[in-house]
């Protein structure tokens, strides 16, 4: 199947390249309206600020009363729409499916963070009250996981004794200083910054701190202590050290758990019909470790021991004195959870087809912790797991939060007696079977078909998680990818264009190689704002293409040199003082050597700073153009003006040899035959019988 492409302008082209005799018409270009330098209506260096700050304001003169109270307490938005017979049993269920899936995860949790268990279900309980009211997501099921556990573990273990009262202090305190950076952060619409951080660096580091966390939790399986440590090196040596102390009964008893968790999760995964599995299988994995140990009574397996019964009480975090050693583990956590509740987030409203304000969000995170703190919580985030559960399990709505908060209440007031013979194998097999999933390596086989770049990216950061530590392992994997940002920045695309044959469109010839250039004049598009850090590049580039030239496909006069050099510039979004100064100092080059600029489709900002700057004065407002197509007619007519003087007699010693701009400007006036010159050659190139609107762009089998 032959498929073929045909220009819009064609009937301006249509003798370009036929049998018939050539004409001659006048070169017809789409004049360039140059903006008022005198204007500051959209300037960036001027109004910019005063703009946004004025579309805000503006923004806020048109919220009814009813969008201010949306604006403070998000959950208005789906108490004042809440659909009492559609919504009220699914939200039920969903929040009561959570909920026995979070108290045996809350006490696992805070076991992997070095605390007693009832801190976690103090964790998750008020956050999720006040997330329920402040936060933006419907859907996110709020609380103490994995992930945030183990930094929380890592940072206080190097600091205090996980067996000192003020290890429990600080870890409450963690949980303060973490809400103040989110509410801080959604306050001043700072969410933007976690943008920076790759999906290839959130992998990486994901899988690893999977892996450090089960390995965290062998000495529950094994029967004997292992170092803390969020590296992997210490914690296997501590692990084949202590092997002489192994223990049978908590291996066996966690290794069948952990093998009913994995297979309830695949099959509430696989199986439509038993979705709810996957909710109870931490559930079931308690009740089935608890039954065991009391029918057994085996001393070798560890019990949780005696939990405090009631809600906690109000009180102020305290080690304050400790604020400088915690920040920056404060930062890295803020980030972390961010990450892992923003994302999930976004996905779930986008399902569910309503709009979420990630700024909003961290607000609404950042509340939670904040009152969380003043009843001994620990820092807390959205969970991916217990989030896709309560999304399967039909959650319309943020009450679904409050059901699970009212199932957290009921536990603490009245089953943690029960709790204290649940074996603590039990525990780690929970974490164990939820972090396996966080084990990514079908996005590192994709990653390695896909862009080996961000593969390289993702092991780094998995590496140096696994052998350096959580937080290097993080700020490595942030620096390693930031400098892949800043190199592409600095080292921009740029594509020399040619001719798409039958068409006035122009195209990268690498990708199209049947796109043909003309003898004499570069096409090169720039495809980044051009900015003090690659103008260095862009200067070296254009330099190389006014040099190496791929005469093969070219038409027009034979030339022997470059005399046109055409930037197009339609993708450049904003130009800076370096790059103005990089644009002029080109142009003072190119003089030298009789090559003229011509700049085609720049837009508004970029033109209105090379009018103010002078540039536009300095190369000419006539070789600034609306199309490619534009510049390279009238280029087109200047080579040949060109060829033919040089084959002109040269005149006499006596006479003065007129410049190429003033020969150029002799010649703009003149009506050329711009058909030939576009066809590449004075005589016709195809047939009577070919139209050259139905020239041949792509020939693809059918």
């Amino acid at each position: 199947m032959e498929i073929s492409y045909a220009s819009p302008s064609a009937p301006n082209l249509s003798e370009s390249d036929s049998s018939m005799p050539s004409s001659t018409r006048p070169v017809k270009i789409i004049t360039l309206q140059h903006p008022d330098t005198t204007s500051t209506s959209t300037s960036f260096s001027g109004s910019y600020p005063s703009a946004l700050f004025s579309r805000w304001t503006l923004k806020l003169q048109r919220l009814t009363w009813a969008e201010w109270i949306g604006l403070f307490l998000p959950c208005y938005r789906w108490i004042s729409t809440y659909k009492w017979r559609e919504y009220l049993q699914v939200d039920l269920m969903a929040g009561t499916t959570v909920g026995i899936m979070l108290v045996p995860q809350a006490m696992s949790y805070a076991k992997l963070a070095g605390l007693e268990p009832i801190y976690g279900l103090y964790s998750g309980f008020v956050p999720l009250f006040v997330y329920a009211m402040f936060g933006s997501s419907r859907q996110l099921a709020v609380g103490p996981v994995a992930l945030v556990s183990l930094l929380v573990s890592n940072v206080l273990s190097e600091i205090v004794d996980s067996s000192d009262a003020i290890y429990t202090e600080l870890a409450i305190l963690l949980a303060l200083m973490v809400g103040i950076l989110e509410c801080i952060m959604g306050l001043l619409r700072l969410g933007w910054l976690i943008r920076f951080i790759s999906h290839s660096v959130i992998s990486g580091f994901t899988t690893a701190s999977a892996i450090v966390i089960a390995l965290s939790q062998a000495k529950y399986f094994l029967g004997y202590d292992i170092v803390r440590s969020s590296k992997i090196v210490p914690l296997i040596k501590s692990i084949i050290a202590g092997a002489d102390g192994f223990l049978w009964p908590p291996f066996v008893m966690g290794s069948i758990i952990l093998a009913i968790l994995l297979i309830m999760k695949h099959l509430g995964k696989t199986r439509k019909y038993l979705r709810f599995l996957r909710a109870a299988g931490p559930l079931t994995g308690v009740v089935l470790g608890t039954t065991v140990a009391k029918i057994i009574d085996s001393s070798s397996i560890s019990l949780v021991g005696d939990i405090p019964q009631g809600i906690p009480k109000f009180s102020i975090p305290k080690g304050f004195g400790y604020i400088t050693s915690l920040i920056p583990t404060a930062i890295l956590i803020t980030g972390v959870a961010i990450l892992e509740s923003v994302g999930i987030a976004k996905a779930l409203a986008a399902k569910n087809g309503y709009e979420l304000d990630s700024n909003q969000e961290l607000f609404g995170l950042g509340v939670s912790n904040i009152m969380g703190s003043f009843f001994s919580a620990y820092p807390t985030t959205g969970s991916f797991s217990r989030s896709a559960v309560n999304h399967e399990s039909g959650a319309k709505t943020g009450l679904s939060g409050i059901v699970t908060g009212i199932i957290m209440c009921c536990a603490l007031l009245f089953l943690t007696p029960l709790f204290e013979y649940i074996p603590q194998c039990a525990l780690a097999a929970i974490v164990v079977s939820a972090v396996m999933g966080l084990v990514d390596y079908n996005e590192a086989i994709f990653l390695w078909r896909v862009d080996k770049k961000d593969f390289l990216l993702w092991t780094i950061t998995c590496i140096t998680t696994l052998f350096l530590g959580i937080e290097i392992g993080v700020l490595v994997g942030v620096g390693v990818s930031l400098a892949f940002v800043i190199y592409e920045s600095a080292n921009p695309h740029v594509a020399v264009l040619g001719r798409l044959p039958g068409t006035t469109i122009y195209r990268n010839i690498q990708q199209y190689p049947e796109a043909y250039t003309y003898n004499g004049i570069v096409i090169v598009r720039i495809d980044a704002p051009i900015y003090f850090a690659n103008t260095s590049y862009m200067k070296d580039r254009l330099r190389e293409y006014e040099v190496d030239v791929d005469r093969s496909t070219s038409r027009g006069p034979e030339v022997e040199r470059i005399y046109f050099v055409i930037i197009e510039m339609a993708p450049v979004t904003y130009i800076d003082s370096s790059a103005v100064q990089a644009l002029k100092d080109l142009h003072q080059e190119y003089k030298l050597r009789d090559i003229q600029i011509a700049i085609s489709n720049p837009n508004r900002e970029v033109l209105l700073t090379l009018s103010r700057s002078g540039v536009v004065e300095l190369i000419g407002k006539e070789w600034y153009f609306v199309r490619v197509h534009d510049a390279v007619q009238v280029c087109l007519q200047h080579v040949q003006s060109l060829k033919q003087t040089s084959n002109t007699p040269d005149p006499s010693p006596d006479d003065k040899k007129p410049s190429l701009f003033q020969r150029l400007l002799k010649e703009r006036g003149e009506d050329l035959s711009i058909t030939d010159l576009e066809s590449g050659s004075q005589k016709s190139q195809t047939s009577k019988d070919t139209d050259p609107q139905l020239e041949p762009l792509l020939f693809r089998k059918s």
